[in-house]
C-alpha cells in the first residue's frame, strides 16, 4: 500500500516536475548540497549509528561526497547544451526528455552517499523518484527526505518507502508506472530486479557485487603497497563494492608481503565507531559475520 501511494504521487508530479527549467533544478540541487554540509555532524552520527561505520569516516567521506553529488549534477545542468550534428542535407538534434517515475533501491554500506548518487541525477533530469531504502540503514534516507522537503522540492517529486525487498522492493520494481530502475546490491538480488523489470522494458541500471583483485608486482614500493592494500580491503570494515577481497602477489615478494599485511591488519583498531581512534566498527549485521 505504501509503494502504491508513493508511485501514484510520483506519477502525478512527473509532468509538472519534468517541465521545470534546468536553471530551477540546478539552483535547487545547489541548495540541497549546502544544507547537507550544514548538517554534516548530525548526518555523520546517523550513518555511524545506522551502519556501524566510524563517525570519523562518515565526516570525511560519506557526507561530503553526498553533498558533492548534488553539486556535480547542478553544475552539469548549468553547462549542458543540446547536441546538434550537421549532415550534408540535414541537422540531427539530440532531444533529452525525462523518463518519468524512477525506482531507486539503495544499499546499506554507504547509505547516504550512494543514495545521493542516484537521487541527484534523477532530479537533475526532471524525473520523479520513489526510493526503497535498506531496512538495515533507514536513518539518513529519512534525513535526506527532510532536507529535500525543506529545500523546496515539490510534493510527489521525492518519495521514500521503508520495508523489505519482498514487501517493498519487489512491488516497486515491478510497478507498471515505474519507467526506470536503479539498483545497487548483491548479484542474486540483481537477477530478480532485472527479471521483474524485463516484461515492460524498463530502463535498468544494476551495480552489483565485485571481487576486485589488488595486484602487487615484484618492483612495487613495499611500504606504499602494504598501506594501499590494507586500506583497500579494510575500509568500512571491508563493506565497499570497490574493496579488494583478492590479492595477487608476485612470488618473489609473496612471503614478505603476506607477513606485513597480516601485521598491519592485526594493528587496526576495531571498536566503538564513535571513538576517535577506531578504524573499523562492526559489520552491518550478525549474518554478515559468517
Amino acid at each position: 500500500e505504501d509503494v502504491e501511494a508513493a508511485v501514484q504521487a510520483a506519477h502525478a508530479a512527473s509532468k509538472s516536475w519534468g517541465a521545470t527549467t534546468q536553471r530551477y533544478r540546478a539552483d535547487l540541487l545547489t541548495k540541497v548540497s549546502k544544507m547537507l554540509l550544514e548538517r554534516l555532524e548530525t548526518l555523520a552520527l546517523c550513518e555511524s549509528y545506522d551502519a556501524g561505520k566510524p563517525v570519523r569516516l562518515a565526516r570525511i567521506i560519506d557526507i561530503p561526497r553526498a553533498a558533492e553529488n548534488f553539486d556535480f549534477f547542478s553544475n552539469m545542468l548549468r553547462t549542458d547544451s543540446q547536441a546538434a550534428h550537421a549532415m550534408a542535407d540535414a541537422v540531427n538534434i539530440t532531444q533529452r526528455s525525462p523518463v518519468g517515475v524512477s525506482a531507486l533501491v539503495r544499499p546499506w554500506n554507504l547509505p547516504l552517499y550512494l543514495l545521493t548518487w542516484k537521487v541527484a541525477p534523477c532530479l537533475a533530469c526532471g524525473n520523479t523518484i520513489v526510493v526503497k531504502a535498506s531496512e538495515m540503514t533507514p536513518m539518513t534516507a529519512t534525513a535526506l527526505a527532510e532536507v529535500l522537503h525543506e529545500a523546496g522540492v515539490p510534493p510527489g517529486v521525492f518519495n521514500l518507502v521503508h520495508g523489505s525487498g519482498a514487501t517493498a522492493g519487489g512491488p516497486l520494481v515491478g510497478h507498471k508506472l515505474v519507467r526506470l530502475v536503479s539498483f545497487t546490491g548483491g548479484t542474486a538480488t540483481g537477477r530478480i530486479v532485472a527479471a521483474a523489470a524485463a516484461p515492460s522494458f524498463k530502463k535498468v541500471s544494476l551495480e552489483l557485487g565485485g571481487k576486485n583483485p589488488a595486484i602487487v608486482f615484484a618492483d612495487a614500493n613495499m611500504d606504499a603497497a602494504v598501506e594501499g592494500v590494507s586500506r583497500g580491503f579494510c575500509l568500512n570494515s571491508g563493506q565497499v563494492c570497490l574493496c579488494c577481497p583478492r590479492l595477487l602477489l608476485h612470488s618473489s615478494i609473496a612471503e614478505e608481503f603476506t607477513r606485513r599485511i597480516v601485521e598491519k591488519a592485526k594493528a587496526l583498531q576495531v571498536g566503538d565507531p564513535l571513538e576517535a581512534g577506531t578504524v573499523n566498527g562492526p559489520v552491518i549485521s550478525k549474518d554478515h559475520q559468517a
